[in-house]
């Protein structure tokens, strides 16, 4: 009977973090689509699976971690076999996303991303300061087992810093979003949609295509996005100019074409960075100012209906009754107010 309950309770907690594993591995084959080799180790200017980890953690739970050592285990056997090296990056890759939900839970994060704190805390303790985990731990054994040319640590650390980070700020809203995400239900909201994604896709092919310095037309799809949709406009096209100024960098074409391979991932980063930023915190500073707009509507309507309850003698809430027969203060004569008719 013990037994039986126990395996019970088991086979979702193992379904669980083999879901988290193949989640974790799909998105690193999608990221090392965009791979580049900086100072000969291979990086990715996004990396998914960081997002992947941290968004199922907010989802699941701590008990999913093994998942996630697991899937890096798989990515890496994927590129190489697993020596000591590897086995090291998995534990860094495993770290770091855990000790970002940590740190979130201890300053109670909400997944729903409704307050410019939540927003605030996924970019700086979710993204920005765990990665460092990561990102020192793999460049610092690379330089240990000598894959790197002299020089060549800190350009590996910030870019493998910066490809993890971003994945957390691109990827992660993304999948929180999801959990509450539904279809507009009026027609203008729809025409608005189209219109936003039709030009999203234009002006970012545009902008990444174009030989011109164009990055900037980025921005004002992007707080459009936060304005009129919140989280859930603003991360989808988040993500189509992250991918799109990704390519054009790795092929090193349109506003990238005259720079080197390591400057264009410094300028990438800096629109990656830059756009994230924008639309996250925007979006939960939008979706923050309507919740408090809603629930002071609330109020007053609330307000509004007790006081026409009062104006018409059907108050819920009886005020105690004054005693007639007390006596007024002493030294005057009080006249006696005639009592209000109850309703018959």
């Amino acid at each position: 009977m013990m037994r039986s309950e126990g395996l019970r309770r088991l086979c979702p907690a193992v379904l669980r973090i083999l879901a988290v594993a193949a989640a974790y591995y799909a998105g690193g084959r999608i990221g090392l689509l965009q791979q580049v080799v900086v100072e000969g180790a291979v990086v990715t200017p996004l990396w998914p699976p960081t997002g992947i980890a941290l968004g199922c953690l907010l989802w699941l739970g701590l008990g999913v971690w093994p998942g996630i050592a697991l899937g890096a285990a798989l990515v890496i056997h994927s590129i190489s076999p697993i020596d000591y090296v590897g086995l090291a990056i998995v534990a860094g890759n495993t770290l770091a996303p855990v000790c970002a939900f940590l740190m979130l839970r201890q300053v109670g994060f909400r997944i729903a991303l409704e307050r410019l704190r939540d927003g605030v805390a996924l970019v700086f303790l979710g993204g920005f300061a765990p990665m460092l985990i990561s990102a020192t731990v793999g460049a610092w054994l690379l330089e240990l087992t000598d894959s790197l040319p002299e020089g060549g640590f800190w350009t590996v650390w910030w870019t493998w810093w910066a490809g993890d980070a971003m994945g957390v700020l691109v990827i992660t809203p993304l999948l929180l979003v999801l959990r509450k995400a539904h279809l507009p239900l009026e027609t203008y909201r729809w025409a608005e949609a189209s219109a936003l994604a039709v030009s999203a896709v234009a002006v970012t092919l545009l902008a990444t295509r174009s030989g011109l310095a164009l990055l900037f037309l980025v921005f004002p799809l992007l707080i459009w996005a936060a304005l009129r949709f919140q989280l859930a406009g603003s991360a989808p096209v988040m993500l189509l100019v992250s991918v799109l100024a990704n390519a054009a960098a790795i092929g090193q074409i349109g506003p990238f074409a005259d720079h080197t391979l390591v400057e264009g991932m410094a300028n990438l980063q800096a629109l990656n960075g830059s756009a994230a930023l924008t639309s996250l915190l925007l979006s939960a500073l939008v979706t923050e100012q309507n919740t408090i707009r809603l629930r002071i509507e609330q109020a007053c309507q609330e307000l509004a209906e007790v006081v026409e309850q009062l104006a018409s003698g059907r108050s819920t809430t009886r005020w105690p009754a004054l005693d007639e027969d007390a006596p007024g203060p002493v030294g005057e004569a009080e006249p006696r107010a005639p009592r209000a008719v109850d309703d018959a």
